[in-house]
């Protein structure tokens, strides 16, 4: 994953009580996970709007629900960059140079494989989440891993229904 640089930017002063240097290195932190979680909400955009096939509508919406729920991950994650003193990088261009997430396939269209591609993305941002709660936890910094665990739990769940799609006996 894309974490082993810190993201070189001032703290802004805050009556937070979290040491400058541990603010610092989970506001770098955050902008990492920001950048995957903002990926992986235009990936799910792109299943959304691409999905065709005997499967369509339910996948279509789920695909939707998926989005909106991510949205709301994507706040998460940079507005605990903010209270922590940090400036928030979410731009088009930070957040593809930034993203661990695999490129997402072009051109697709069955639902089968858009179900695949979507399990990749949301596989590769849950074991990011995983590994930002550990961070947070050797960090002290109890909020920015129960953030993080709020978001694994959802993802593992939009996982599992996604994958379901892919697990019926044919």
């Amino acid at each position: 994953m894309a974490t082993s640089a810190i993201i070189d930017a001032p703290v802004l002063q805050t009556y937070n009580d979290l040491p400058v240097d541990t603010r610092a290195e989970m506001i770098s932190l955050l902008n990492y996970r920001l950048a995957d979680c903002i990926d992986l909400q235009t990936q799910t955009k792109q299943a959304h709007w691409n999905v065709r096939g005997p499967n369509f509508i339910g996948l279509h919406k789920l695909f939707d629900e998926i989005n909106e729920a991510v949205e709301d991950y994507v706040d998460l994650i940079a507005e605990r960059a903010a209270q922590l003193g940090g400036n928030v990088e979410g731009t088009a261009r930070v957040v593809a140079g930034r993203s661990a997430l695999d490129e997402y396939p072009h051109g697709i269209h069955d639902g089968m494989r858009h179900v695949e591609a979507l399990a990749n993305a949301l596989s590769t941002f849950g074991r990011a989440a995983r590994a930002g709660i550990d961070s947070a936890n050797d960090a002290n910094d109890a909020d920015t891993a129960d953030i993080f665990t709020e978001i694994s739990r959802g993802i593992d769940q939009w996982l599992w229904f996604v994958e379901a799609h892919g697990q019926a006996e044919r």
